[in-house]
């Protein structure tokens, strides 16, 4: 199996209207596949620099290319790593949020329910120390209600809260089966849905996705140059909103800021009106695919 199976990848190209010579970023590089294709379409000139904070991203994808720099950190610091490689401005950015396909098939990782021997995990970055052991062991029942609610829109959010807050007193929740023996006590007959919707609640929290994505997102205005492109592909709603009150007013929420002259702010200019979505037969190839949704603007 692939280390990482791109998604709408030939779109995600002809979104960043690549120039030979122009400086590029992927801030989410996983298997390299969307590098790659980068790096095919860059002249001698032309650099692409990368940033994944999995370690073993750069090994797998196989990349020897003078072209690329590898930045193993999080994309949350991507003006400080776009400094400090002294290449700003930028031509475009690239991000492909979410989890890769090798973190949801690697079952160690526990990103997935598929095998409920394995650890609650959940980290992107393996250095780091919260992960969703500590999340479900350690938040008190608002906190743990909260995130089921807003980041997996549970309804049953503080039913699950307060069950697993009663369990983990007479045992620690380790394992995937030890959530799913809860779980089971509050919903009968869990749905696939459920579940995913549950694991994403904790990996979102566990990675502080949300507030990454917006730092990312306010960094990339200030970096790319008049014409660069961003084009961002999400995978669930609460990701895609923040992309697209960025992407049409310049700021997460969403809110309308005008100048004094009565003129709304708009840093960047959308280029697909209509999110791009893949096709059936590339759904069918890659399931991952089915959720996706891409945002392509251009800096002002």
């Amino acid at each position: 199996m692939e280390y990482h199976n791109p998604v709408m990848l030939e779109e995600c190209i002809e979104a960043m209207d690549i120039q030979s010579g122009g400086i590029y970023v992927d801030v989410t590089f996983g298997g390299g596949g969307h590098s790659k294709r980068i790096l095919s379409e860059l002249g001698d000139a032309g650099r692409l620099i990368v940033f994944d904070q999995d370690s073993d991203a750069l090994e797998q994808a196989d990349i020897r290319d003078s072209k690329l720099t590898f930045v193993a950190s999080n994309f949350r610091y991507l003006k400080r790593f776009l400094d400090y490689h002294e290449c700003i401005p930028v031509d475009g950015i690239l991000a492909d949020l979410g989890v890769s396909s090798h973190q949801f098939d690697d079952v160690d990782r526990g990103f997935s329910f598929r095998d409920q021997t394995k650890r609650l995990d959940m980290r992107m970055n393996v250095g780091q120390q919260l992960d969703a052991v500590a999340v479900l062991n350690n938040y008190d029942e608002q906190q743990l209600a909260d995130v089921f609610y807003y980041f997996g829109e549970l309804r049953n959010a503080k039913v699950l809260a307060k069950a697993i807050v009663k369990e983990r007193k007479s045992r620690a929740l380790i394992t995937v089966g030890d959530l799913l023996s809860v779980v089971e006590t509050v919903v009968k007959g869990m749905s696939n849905k459920f579940l995913a919707q549950l694991f994403q609640a904790v990996r979102i929290e566990v990675n502080g996705e949300m507030e990454v994505l917006k730092e990312m997102l306010l960094a990339a205005g200030e970096v790319l140059k008049p014409g660069g492109r961003l084009v961002v592909m999400s995978y669930h709603s609460l990701e895609d909103r923040i992309v697209k009150n960025y992407l049409k007013t310049g700021n997460v929420e969403g809110r309308i800021i005008k100048d004094e002259f009565g003129n709304i702010f708009r840093p960047f200019r959308l280029v697909n009106k209509k999110t791009t979505t893949p096709d059936a037969l590339e759904i069918s190839k890659n399931p991952r695919a089915r959720s996706a949704k891409l945002r392509v603007a251009e800096k002002i």
